[in-house]
């Protein structure tokens, strides 16, 4: 299912979900402007790699441009394509600007760094050793999901379901779609080796329990769950 809209408003604007969603993009356009060579240094240098933070593994000096530690938040601005930016932005804007609302602009912006670093600590656990880098946005939007569904189960998302060539549209309580992405998170993590290259559904898994357990730090005094 391809999520497009929900029917939530919101008091205030998003401000820090667009400043994340065309951070994102302006990095992505940033990266197709590096020739392969340039671009392998940028994803083992600011990706998160957990041999390297884990086990005191070493980049070549020109390759490591931050601390390791800094690589659980600045991995989550970068994409290894469109499919894989468009997808991440797409569940981004549906769902994040609710979560935004629940929690206010700076206890947002701290809760979404924060469900992508422990997303990636999560999925970097089960394969301390790894050398591959792992790369985007799915780890915090994972916690944004978990949050939602927290904060709005019963409201109605539209989405996309693909039927062969054709794609339906159908309205779904927000409980169904996220649920069902959670579960299919899941199934791929315990049948997908988490130090081979691919999607880290583990990370996908860690975010999304700590969006929810995160919430109830985060979200404001004022603000009421199973909206």
């Amino acid at each position: 299912m391809i999520p497009i809209n929900d029917e939530n408003p919101t008091e205030r604007p998003p401000l820090i979900t667009w400043t994340l969603l065309i951070g994102c993009v302006l990095v992505f356009f940033w990266q197709l402007t590096l020739d392969s060579q340039a671009l392998l240094h940028v994803v083992y240098g600011l990706g998160f790699v957990p041999a390297v933070l884990l086990q005191g593994a070493r980049l070549p000096e020109d390759v490591q441009v931050v601390a390791p530690w800094m690589t659980v938040f600045t991995s989550q601005f970068l994409h290894g394509g469109w499919l894989h930016l468009i997808s991440n932005m797409l569940f981004l804007y549906v769902f994040a600007n609710n979560v935004e609302d629940a929690m206010g602009h700076g206890r947002f912006l701290v809760f979404y760094l924060l469900g992508g670093a422990v997303a990636a600590l999560g999925h970097g656990l089960f394969a301390p050793g790894s050398e591959v880098p792992m790369i985007g946005a799915s780890g915090a939007i994972s916690a944004v999901l978990g949050a939602y569904l927290l904060l709005h189960p019963s409201s109605r998302i539209t989405v996309l379901i693909p039927l062969g060539l054709i794609l339906y549209p159908a309205r779904l309580p927000a409980a169904a779609v996220l649920v069902l992405w959670f579960v299919i998170q899941l199934f791929q993590a315990l049948l997908t080796p988490p130090d081979q290259p691919g999607v880290a559904f583990l990370a996908h898994v860690a975010g999304f329990a700590a969006g929810v357990a995160l919430l109830f730090v985060f979200k404001r005094r004022e603000g009421r769950l199973l909206q």
